[in-house]
């Protein structure tokens, strides 16, 4: 491996918010749009464990999306990742999670630092004034150490609701740069459900492309120009040992399985997997001459009538005989059945003796998981993060703390918090748990050798 020093990222800049539900995602989406037609070459991010968001930005760039999140790889593998996938790019456009500051290690404001790229605030400023102007007086204070470069006022309501606020922020004490403001807008807001924003796919997105063009009171200009503040950031090049196995793997992929990080299968690939991708809604068959299955998360709960009815991939996958690794939404498909939120229950796939209910409140954080036995992946005692979050839980008639094919001890992370989870036997590997192979290399040449 050799260490690279000093390394200069492109221009960029990463939009943030005190809390969710500020407006981060459409904000984001409208830059990447803009400066596309300005003739820049965009690369966007997601800041965090987080599926549905990243479809947002997907569709403004035209180009994959790349997770960045310090849990699920190490700071490292963090920068080697946003390096090598923003280097073709003119400006890398980056949303945050959740709050600017919430997440400890692993949030937004920690990567902007690890990455040395500037942070702009998105503010939604609906039944706020002058208070607009001590929230963002806070946050830019709050850690000398970012580079926070500005703000954009989300959710305008008037002139006089833009001038009390512009008033408040040109205070001498405040001078904190005003990049934008975004007047409320209904069609702006996007749809959401248990799990957040409702999926990309889902909702009619030249629509939202026709909205965002609306979007007129940013300064541009002046957000490019931040951009060029971005410094150098330091990484050692991770060493990836190329496989000639001939392995063919199917991926899960429609409106009930979808949530994969681009990086994490391009490393299956790296690894010499070819990805074939089939539908559990609609094909009949599974792909021919795979070698395994990957069912990822998603929404089976708002699709358990359609994945019943298709027998006969159920049949498939029951009779295949091939490894299989799941997570969440997978692994409510591999269960005997599946409880809607409605209390419809449906036969799935059968293959493992649990059945799955959807309940009212959520599981979600990140989990360390000690693998309790030799699986697809890696073998007993290796410890792995990954993070859950999901709406379900598994009923069994077998005691799953003690149960031969329990996959995982799980610890949650910033808890003393532990429980027993997950189903491992044989060729099979199911769990909650959502892992990122990119920076687990380990982990992705542990199942490809066991394929």
């Amino acid at each position: 491996m050799n260490k690279n020093k000093n390394i200069k990222n492109i221009p960029g800049v990463i939009i943030s918010a005190p809390s969710s539900h500020s407006g981060k995602t459409v904000i984001t989406c409208a830059l990447i749009s803009k400066f596309i037609q300005m003739g820049l070459k965009i690369s966007a991010y997601k800041i965090g464990p987080d599926y549905i968001d990243p479809g947002f930005l997907k569709f403004a760039s035209n180009s994959d999306v790349y997770n960045l999140d310090s849990w699920l790889m190490n700071k490292n593998n963090l920068c080697e990742l946003f390096y090598n996938t923003s280097q073709n790019s003119d400006l890398a456009i980056i949303e945050g999670v959740m709050g600017l500051f919430d997440g400890g290690e692993n949030s937004t404001a920690e990567i902007a630092k690890l990455l040395n790229i500037p942070v702009i605030l998105v503010i939604d400023s609906k039944s706020a004034g002058e208070s607009v102007a001590a929230l963002a007086f806070g946050f830019k204070n709050y850690d000398p150490c970012l580079n926070f470069a500005g703000v954009i006022l989300n959710n305008i309501g008037s002139e006089n609701h833009e001038k009390i606020i512009f008033n408040a922020l040109n205070k001498i004490n405040i001078n904190i740069k005003i990049l934008g403001t975004v007047y409320r807008d209904k069609n702006l807001i996007l749809p959401e459900r248990h799990m957040g924003l409702t999926q990309a796919q889902e909702i009619n997105l030249n629509n939202l492309n026709l909205n965002l063009q609306n979007i007129k009171n940013i300064n541009y200009d002046e957000i490019l120009k931040i951009s060029h503040e971005t410094k150098q950031i330091k990484f050692t090049r991770s060493k990836i040992i190329t496989h000639h196995k001939n392995i063919k793997i199917a991926v899960a992929l429609d409106e009930a399985f979808s949530f994969y990080y681009a990086e994490s299968l391009s490393t299956l690939e790296k690894f010499g997997a070819e990805l074939i991708y089939f539908s559990p809604l609609r094909d009949k068959n599974l792909p021919a001459g795979i070698n395994a299955i990957i069912l990822g998360g998603g929404y089976p709960e708002l699709h358990a009538k359609y994945l019943f009815e298709n027998f006969s991939m159920r049949k498939n996958i029951f009779n295949c005989g091939l490894p299989i690794y799941a997570e969440c939404g997978g692994f409510m498909y591999l269960c005997e059945s599946l409880t809607d939120f409605d209390n419809n229950k449906f036969e799935m796939a059968g293959l493992i003796n649990f059945d799955c209910v959807m309940n009212k409140r959520p599981v979600i954080g990140y989990v360390e998981c000690e693998a309790l036995n030799n699986n697809l992946i890696c073998n007993a005692g290796k410890k792995i993060r990954g993070h859950e979050f999901h709406f379900s839980s598994m009923s069994t008639h077998v005691n799953i703390n003690k149960d031969r094919y329990t996959a995982f001890k799980i610890l949650r992370r910033n808890s003393e918090i532990s429980y027993y989870g997950g189903y491992s036997n044989n060729n099979i590997l199911a769990s909650y748990v959502h892992i990122n192979f990119f920076g687990n290399y380990d982990l992705a040449e542990t199942f490809i050798n066991r394929l």
